[in-house]
């Protein structure tokens, strides 16, 4: 239940964006990379790395929420509801390694999301402004970082993060954090943005407005910027000395009109020069600005539309974009519809079935105003988790804070609450009322005050082509 006042309404908007963000995701895996002619397909063009992006900066949003939006949760309370996102971690990663043994040919990115949560953890008590800074640093920093390290990790495998890999826990971590797919060491940008998106107030309506038209901003410099460097005649090039496993090219223009169908989470090691290019799923400094930007503007825009809807239209809406409150949920059910367990067959015109079921679940569920069954028990679990820390005794609470102090676990002194859990989908039933914000599905969003109312991916495809990537998603539960 929720201690500190009244459930308040669901964010539409961020479901509508999650929702846009799932269907990228499936347009990205099921669809043709390129078209006959070789040019890039459409859904590449717009979803490319972007979907994903946008369900990382979702969770942040999430998270944030769920730690007291602009007024982050202190002592025992952000300590508990720490503890709740630990729990959710796990099980996301639990899910992601079972889902890596279907034989679906995706990257499966549950594994790395787990990691991302709990990396978080050392920024939940900072405010908005510090953390557009922080994102903004690790954004063109932590790539450099991983530029000059990953030539002294073990060699990276192409297949999703399995059970098998636990035998080696240095390869594996090495994996999550910076060579794999969705590397979460710079992808932890994302969710830094997330987190200050959310910190801010979402109901003011020119916040979203700022969102939209600083996210396009940043969008269209990083790639205009990108193009100007890439297209010098040097870094052409070095970038030719030691291409990627993607095809041959003759110049540095096929080579980069190769890599923009996708890399594979990472770019070659040995030249400088990579960081310059802004390809999907490069983890570059010009890919983490362009793809935060794009996550910006959809967000931004997402909000608007459902703000400016009278209260029966947003009802519609959120219903007809019922996917994105379970994304969860329906990331599973398509990664196993992927596989050979579950129809459709594997080919292009099969997009329209994975999207009519999605939809059509996503749809149903937010009718009824019920969650989805994975979303359900990740949110059973994590608040389990929760009020097991508010039930310690003292002492053992002021121990934790200590350790917290070092880094190891959130402070846990006695601290304030805020109302951020127990909030009530403006689709949800009042059965609902107490069910607290579930970042493993990928974002929360603060209330909707507008009038009228009260709320992997890309890879190259064939039988020998790497796992492309996925992503996930749920919750978007107002904080306050």
């Amino acid at each position: 239940m929720n201690p500190s006042g009244p459930a308040q309404g669901r964010l539409v908007g961020v479901d509508v964006a999650r929702c846009l963000a799932l269907l990228g995701m499936v347009a990205t895996h099921v669809l043709l990379t390129r078209d006959a002619d070789g040019d890039l397909a459409v859904s590449h063009s717009l979803a490319g790395g972007r979907a994903s992006a946008l369900f990382a900066v979702l969770a942040g949003v999430s998270i944030a929420l769920l730690t007291g939006a602009g007024d982050p949760v202190r002592g025992r309370e952000r300590a508990a509801r720490s503890a709740g996102l630990v729990a959710r971690a796990l099980l996301v990663g639990l899910l992601g390694l079972m889902l890596a043994a279907l034989d679906s040919g995706l990257a499966i990115i549950l594994t790395y999301y787990a990691v991302l949560f709990v990396l978080a953890l050392p920024f939940l008590g900072l405010g908005a402004r510090r953390l557009f800074l922080l994102a903004a640093g690790w954004a063109l920093l932590v790539p450099v970082a991983s530029q000059w390290l990953r030539p002294r990790l073990p060699e990276r495998g192409y297949a999703s993060p399995s059970f098998e890999q636990l035998r080696d826990p240095g390869g594996l971590l090495s994996e999550l954090l910076l060579t794999g797919y969705y590397p979460a060491l710079p992808w932890l940008a994302y969710l830094l943005l997330g987190l200050a998106i959310g910190r801010l107030d979402l109901r003011r309506r020119v916040v979203p407005v700022a969102l939209a038209v600083g996210g396009a901003v940043l969008a269209v410099v990083a790639s205009a910027v990108s193009d100007v460097l890439t297209s010098r005649e040097d870094v052409a090039r070095a970038l030719l000395l030691d291409p990627p496993p993607l095809g041959p090219a003759g110049s540095g223009a096929e080579l980069l009109e190769l890599v923009r169908g996708g890399m594979y989470g990472t770019t070659p090691d040995t030249s400088w020069a990579w960081l310059l290019v802004r390809a999907p799923h490069s983890a570059t400094p010009f890919d983490l600005v362009q793809t935060a930007g794009s996550a910006m503007l959809v967000l931004g825009c997402c909000l608007v539309l459902a703000a400016s809807l009278p209260a029966v239209a947003r009802r519609a809406l959120a219903i007809l974009c019922g996917a994105g409150a379970m994304s969860l949920t329906l990331y599973s059910l398509h990664v196993a519809m992927r596989s050979d367990l579950l129809w459709p067959a594997e080919e292009p015109g099969s997009f329209r079935s994975h999207v009519l079921v999605l939809g059509a679940v996503g749809a149903l569920y937010a009718a009824r105003g019920t969650r989805g069954p994975l979303e359900s028990v990740a949110g059973a679990v994590a608040g389990a988790t929760a009020a097991a820390v508010r039930a310690l005794p003292a002492r053992s609470a002021r121990r934790a804070h200590e350790v917290g102090e070092r880094g190891y676990v959130p402070a846990m002194d006695t601290g304030k609450n805020d109302d951020s859990q127990g909030q009530v989908s403006e689709v949800a039933s009042m059965a609902n009322a107490g069910e607290e914000i579930d970042p493993s599905d990928a974002v929360a969003g603060a209330p909707d005050h507008s009038s009228g109312g009260d709320r992997a991916d890309e890879g190259t495809q064939g039988p020998d082509a790497p796992p492309r990537h996925g992503v996930p998603e749920e919750s978007n539960e107002s904080s306050r």
